[in-house]
């Protein structure tokens, strides 16, 4: 198969939005991509070979689906536009290994689509194209339901992606980096210019790599409260912990409390949420819990 008839081209891609006057819908984050190159790049980071399954999020016109087709065993692609889906009949016809749902991902029970869409024994890798206004919404969706998926590989805004995979004392580190490394390995592995969108948005991206973790890297008592504590260290980034902790639990500590409580699990009130490690804040939580 020779470069010019792939998708995602901006030749092809021109002529199937005439073919189908097809009108972008701001509201649904809708930019499509047209270079084969990266496409076979994000393909590469993957590690999907004929032995695996897929799960794209938002096909698009299937740029992303045709390259997984070729690549996978078989792909399951969710497509919340209506508008598409006589256009992904279209440009993926050729391709047998491809299954369209008619769905919002954040509605879909995906397990289930994976027990009737694949082998039990299959190695299972998400891909997706995220849209940036619901990006995180999607992964921690997708992170947090324990599916039996060995990564996810999406494209996303290249700050949102810098947030999750971040290490502490950066500017970037926060609560949103937390949530996703308490359930994944995260890291960013490649970035990709705004010039090979249509339409072209206003940011950078970035594929990031969530290889997904068998069990999280800590202990704690109560998950919920674990991320209620995380949250509440970042929630003024330039106040102290103990400043940001004697605000939360106003109700139950005074600041004194929280000081010899901080000072009983061995951790300085004077310093600030980012400069805490997952381990750190996994003995803050599990501390307070005791209360």
């Amino acid at each position: 198969m020779t470069s010019k008839k792939l998708i995602a081209t901006p030749t092809r891609t021109k002529e199937i939005l005439k073919k189908y006057k097809f009108a972008f819908k701001k509201s649904l984050g809708q930019n499509f991509l047209t270079d084969v190159n990266i496409l076979e790049n994000i393909i590469s980071h993957t590690g999907i070979d004929k032995t695996s399954g897929a799960i794209e999020i938002g096909p698009g016109i299937g740029a992303l689906t045709e390259q997984l087709a070729i690549h996978a065993d078989k792909v399951v692609a969710y497509e919340i536009d209506q508008r598409l889906l006589p256009i992904l009949k279209d440009t993926l016809q050729d391709y047998s290994n491809v299954e369209v749902i008619h769905q919002d991902i954040l509605e879909a029970d995906v397990r289930e689509a994976i027990k009737t869409n694949f082998n039990p024994d299959q190695p299972i890798h998400i891909v997706a194209n995220l849209p940036y206004y619901i990006t995180t919404p999607i992964l921690m969706k997708l992170v947090r339901e324990n599916l039996p998926v060995d990564s996810l590989t999406v494209m996303i805004q290249k700050e949102v992606a810098e947030r999750m995979a971040a290490k502490p004392n950066s500017k970037s580190y926060g609560s949103l980096t937390i949530a996703v490394q308490y359930y994944t390995h995260a890291k960013v592995v490649m970035n990709v210019p705004k010039s090979v969108f249509m339409p072209q948005p206003n940011v950078d991206s970035s594929i990031l790599k969530l290889v997904v973790r068998d069990k999280p890297p800590v202990q704690v008592e109560d998950e919920a409260f674990f991320f209620k504590i995380v949250k509440a260290s970042f929630a003024q980034r330039r106040k102290t912990l103990r400043n940001n902790l004697t605000s939360h639990f106003n109700e139950i500590y005074d600041k004194e409390m929280i000081s010899q409580k901080l000072e009983e699990l061995g951790i300085d009130g004077t310093r600030r949420g980012e400069s805490l490690d997952m381990e750190e804040f996994a003995i803050l939580a599990n501390g307070f819990h005791q209360k």
